[in-house]
């Protein structure tokens, strides 16, 4: 069975800042390749939607997130006179029903410059295919966006050199992306126009000429120089017809849709599926290269250096951690084991572990939660050995030290090692930071156990029931405490934000994935934790602004959503429904796990309830339709309930 024409990879992508159903990109890219490609029809970090019918491009990108925004970006538009400078006054208009947009391959037809675009990727770069229809000069645009730019022109060779700075938040030092595109025909060098090299206008672009009204390219990408640029070109694309790079890009994505088969008799479910299953492909990001004698070397962004071995980024672990690295140990474990090398290069390169890497560390999500992806790996037989050892090095060193800048490490590690909790008054999210706290503790407990240092799990053990500080008996809820041991006295279960992070007491209040057991004993017994879920999906979905003194998306989502207090739309909801089966009710984690899955859930344009967030979310469709969740990475165990499917099969294993 041929799964690809399942897959839309416009899934989700009908958002907006207020309002998401998904706020993802239809990427055209290799799985969890270096970079992707997809249609711009307006500027910022919202570049696509799918209501849009004007186009300004087709844009290389690396964003993982509209909130956290590109990097490296550069936008290609075919153009014939009268030019236009910057991107948003060189649009054009489209017919997005006859647009092909797919993992291996885009086509779209520019109305004013009467030009078709076709591209298909490769690793870190692609091919890409014009023709214009018209007796005009054509021209192919490339327009940088943000940073310093630069443009080199070598006629001679048919080629364009082209390089930029961007990157938000300035978080990579010494940050550029390289780029080089080599023409299959000549290049009218008397009529190519370079505008505003060399400095950070954001309207800085090139116009190059042709003379030729079909045209062809290559096009490869660097973090490290022009020269590793044109290697990667020679690696992946020289020599390779389009047709060629098309075909072998549809291959690799159906030997990565096909890690999981099922059968279903309801068509949408099918699509939806493996929709998901794409999404779970794209992040995070290679980010290594390999030189002309195979070596693999990488840009670190903590100095501007080349340093050997591989990298990867863009990727939260705050949302990854739950549901995609778990999904990876099913089907990809040698994929999942490279990753962590490359996610562990950049405590040796920079002195800490990532939290949230996009290039540099953004650090914009409380907690080190990589410590679930490493200890999930380990007891898993994933990793080990020396890389294991460097990964609890680092794990001890962000759970004892505070680190010199907030967007590293655990955020109040000295204040929670000595007081056992992270207190309200000096950090916001505490209960989260606490929590977040407790099981990474115990995931380094899992780690050391597998590493065979029985002093290190007698440490941490203990101070992985630290949840139990938070928590208040009267309420039934965890809550901050400030360094005097004082909780709040206006309380409010439904205020947003403050001590919680992107959620209220009722979300936070059981992220102790690690002890289910010990939070029942808090409640009095697991029948009283049952009820207090019951109560949890029974409450209306309201909620108050809170510390957050705005409305944020995640609340309208939860609302829309319309699952009681379960957001489902967001990732700490994500465990909920499965503690019931943690529980011994397997039958309400059922009723909760299909209706979740089949109300909330669409392969269409505003297919997902909130966020997908590089993988979380539509891994978390996976599991739940395969009926497996792992509701404490860092266990190997998984609850196991009914499949929403006929039947399904993992690497070709029937579960």
């Amino acid at each position: 069975m041929k799964y690809l024409p399942l897959v839309n990879v416009k899934q989700g992508t009908r958002s907006v800042p207020r309002f998401s159903n998904g706020n993802t990109l239809p990427l055209t890219q290799l799985p969890f390749a270096m970079l992707g490609f997809a249609p711009q029809t307006k500027g910022g970090s919202w570049f696509y939607h799918p209501g849009d019918r004007c186009l300004e491009g087709i844009r290389l990108t690396h964003q993982p997130s509209p909130w956290i925004s590109d990097y490296g970006a550069f936008v290609f538009t075919p153009q014939v006179e009268p030019l236009n400078d910057e991107s948003d006054d060189a649009w054009s208009g489209y017919y997005p029903e006859d647009a092909v947009l797919g993992p291996d391959y885009i086509k779209l037809y520019f109305l004013r410059s009467r030009a078709e675009f076709e591209l298909t990727p490769s690793v870190r770069g692609g091919k890409i295919r014009l023709r214009f229809s018209q007796g005009k000069k054509p021209y192919l645009s490339v327009f940088s966006v943000r940073g310093e730019h630069g443009c080199e022109i070598d006629a001679e060779k048919n080629t364009v050199k082209l390089f930029t700075t961007g990157n938000v938040g300035k978080n990579a030092v010494g940050f550029k992306n390289y780029v080089v595109i080599k023409f299959n025909v000549p290049i009218d060098s008397e009529n190519t126009k370079i505008i505003n090299s060399g400095d950070e206008d954001e309207n800085a672009c090139v116009h190059i000429a042709f003379n030729s009204l079909i045209i062809e390219a290559d096009i490869a990408s660097s973090y490290i120089g022009f020269e590793q640029a044109e290697e990667n070109m020679r690696q992946e694309l020289s020599g390779k017809s389009f047709d060629d790079i098309q075909k072998a890009a549809a291959d690799e994505w159906e030997k990565y849709l096909s890690k999981i088969e099922i059968e279903s008799d309801d068509s949408e479910q099918m699509k939806t599926f493996y929709s998901c299953m794409y999404r779970t492909g794209l992040f995070p990001h290679k980010a290594y290269e390999i030189t002309a004698d195979g070596k693999k070397i990488h840009y670190c962004p903590f100095d501007g250096t080349v340093r050997d071995g591989v990298r990867y980024t863009d990727n939260g672990f705050w949302d990854t951690y739950r549901t995609e690295f778990p999904l990876l140990a099913l089907i990809d474990r040698d994929g999942y084991a490279e990753m962590l090398e490359g996610f562990i290069a950049d405590y040796k390169d920079g002195g800490w572990l990532p939290r949230w890497p996009s290039i540099g560390e953004r650090g914009c999500m409380p907690s080190t939660l990589i410590d679930a992806v490493i200890a999930d790996a380990a007891v898993k037989g994933i990793i080990g050995g020396e890389l294991l050892e460097t990964a609890l090095e680092g794990m001890i060193n962000h759970a004892e030290n505070d680190a010199p800048e907030s967007r590293f490490g655990r955020e109040g590690a000295s204040d929670y090692v000595k007081l056992g909790y992270v207190p309200r008054e000096k950090y916001k999210q505490s209960v989260n930071l606490t929590l977040d706290s407790a099981y990474g503790d115990f995931c380094i407990a899992q780690v050391a156990k597998v590493l065979g240092k029985d002093d290190i799990v007698k440490k941490y053990l203990p101070r992985s029931k630290n949840y139990k500080n938070l928590f208040d008996k009267e309420t039934g809820f965890m809550r901050g405490r400030d360094s005097e041991g004082k909780m709040k006295e206006d309380f409010d279960p439904f205020d947003w934000g403050g001590e919680y992070t992107e959620g209220s007491a009722w979300q936070s209040s059981f992220a102790v994935p690690h002890d289910i057991e010990g939070l029942a004993e808090l409640y009095g017994g697991k029948e009283k934790l049952i009820k207090k879920l019951d109560e949890l999906f029974s409450t209306p979905p309201v909620y108050g602004v809170g510390g957050y003194e705005r409305e944020i998306h995640e609340m309208s989502e939860m609302a829309a959503a319309d699952f009681g207090q379960c957001a489902i739309s967001n990732q700490p909801s994500f465990h909920i429904p499965y503690i019931y089966a943690a529980l011994g009710e397997k039958e309400k984690t059922e009723y909760w796990i299909k209706r979740l899955c089949e109300e909330g859930f669409g392969s269409g344009d505003d297919g997902f309830p909130g966020d997908e967030d590089n993988g979380a979310t539509a891994a978390w469709y996976i599991l739940g339709t395969l009926g497996i969740y792992d509701i404490c990475p860092g266990k190997n165990e998984y609850i196991r309930i009914n499949k929403l499917v006929k039947k399904a099969k993992i690497l070709g294993e029937e579960i």
